[in-house]
């Protein structure tokens, strides 16, 4: 696997630091690319809780990028407490990896905060085919702050995954259910058994949320 280092523009003069992980020489690079959205940067989130599922996912074939969102490790700029200003960040990311990694398929991954954030940017960049939210905060107390990304998700018609612990404390698995019963196109669910929201971020679950994603990636087809 190579680390390549990019420096991407993004609204409002921010630059953003950003990662592309390469699968290494002789393994064959998969026909999709993975945009991986870290957790909420005011309670630390940054692209380096990611590294360990980037290298999962390239060890298997993806070409994967992580970014530093406003705010966050080297990128410039102010964290907003809503992540409205952080969508623009994604799409940013987004477009920079459509134009710059040759027949870009993106499937936006986010997690935790990252998700709901990543949910607002799906249907603003034509080359995203698909959605993975990694323990999306749908509950109640999560709303006040991130409830305003739940329609842009909800009403996407790309396909989509939630995955989530069981033992989640910012969502119940009843909530994820009536969340998603009027979700539009294609979802997914996986739950794991008996794991907390926390639990399921740390490098113990990288290799299982990578296997899902790769197994979800799957099912979006070639392209052609």
């Amino acid at each position: 696997m190579t680390v390549e280092f990019a420096s991407i523009d993004s609204a409002s003069n921010v630059k953003l630091s950003a990662r592309v992980y390469r699968p290494d020489d002789g393994v064959e690079v998969k026909n999709i690319v993975l945009v991986l959205v870290h957790q909420y940067t005011v309670l630390g989130g940054c692209q380096g809780l990611l590294k360990g599922m980037a290298t999962e996912l390239a060890s298997k074939g993806f070409v994967c990028v992580t970014f530093d969102m406003r705010g966050a490790g080297r990128s410039t700029g102010r964290a907003s407490l809503t992540g409205s200003s952080e969508v623009h960040d994604v799409v940013a990311v987004c477009q920079w990896t459509a134009e710059n990694i040759p027949a870009s398929r993106i499937l936006l991954v986010g997690s935790s905060a990252g998700a709901p954030i990543a949910g607002s940017a799906v249907d603003q960049v034509k080359e995203i085919v698909g959605y993975v939210g990694l323990g999306y905060p749908f509950g109640w107390l999560a709303s006040v702050l991130f409830g305003r990304h739940n329609k842009s998700i909800i009403q996407s018609q790309k396909p989509k995954l939630f995955v989530m612990g069981t033992r989640d404390g910012f969502t119940s698995v009843k909530q994820l259910e009536n969340k998603l019963k009027s979700a539009a196109g294609t979802v997914e669910t996986h739950l794991v058994p008996g794991v907390g929201h926390f639990e399921m971020e740390g490098p113990t679950y990288d290799a299982k949320m990578a296997d899902l994603i790769i197994d979800f990636a799957g099912k979006l087809g070639d392209g052609e």
